[in-house]
């Protein structure tokens, strides 16, 4: 009589095998690489075109910028000009409504209030303006 194939314990069941069966991985990774050698032309597939030659300057269009100035007792510059806020609200309406609308940049004093600066956020808000940004001086490395 032959020994069985597989081992008996003692308590009657088999004991697990110690090798990994690799024939699924491998038949798994031959249809994957069959897939990808089928559809990896689609991907590369493109028109020839033979473009012209020119020599031009890259058309990159600037938005128009808007200084804004806030100085230590709380006056307002628009490029420089004096206004008060009830001015620089109707020149940001105006501002608002062209083609392209500006940028607005803010320079406000370290000693400016709060309350005055916030008015001028609010204002550029109001008139529908998307872009606003806050200049500030990079600080040096003693972190003054």
């Amino acid at each position: 009589m032959s020994a069985p194939l597989t081992d008996r314990s003692d308590a009657g069941g088999e004991e697990m095998m110690g090798e990994i069966n690799t024939t699924p991985l491998v038949d798994v990774m031959l249809v994957l690489l069959i897939i990808f050698m089928v559809t990896a032309p689609m991907f590369t597939h493109a028109v020839r075109v033979d473009l012209p030659r020119a020599e031009s300057a890259a058309n990159v269009e600037k938005p128009d910028r808007l200084d804004l100035s806030i100085d230590a007792t709380g006056k307002l510059y628009w490029n420089a000009e004096v206004l008060s806020l009830a001015q620089l609200r109707e020149r940001l309406d105006v501002a608002a409504k062209a083609e392209t609308q500006p940028e607005v940049q803010l320079r406000a004093d370290r000693e400016v209030r709060y309350e005055i600066v916030a008015q001028v956020i609010s204002a550029v808000r109001q008139a529908g303006i998307r872009k606003l940004g806050f200049v500030t001086d990079p600080a040096d490395r003693s972190g003054r």
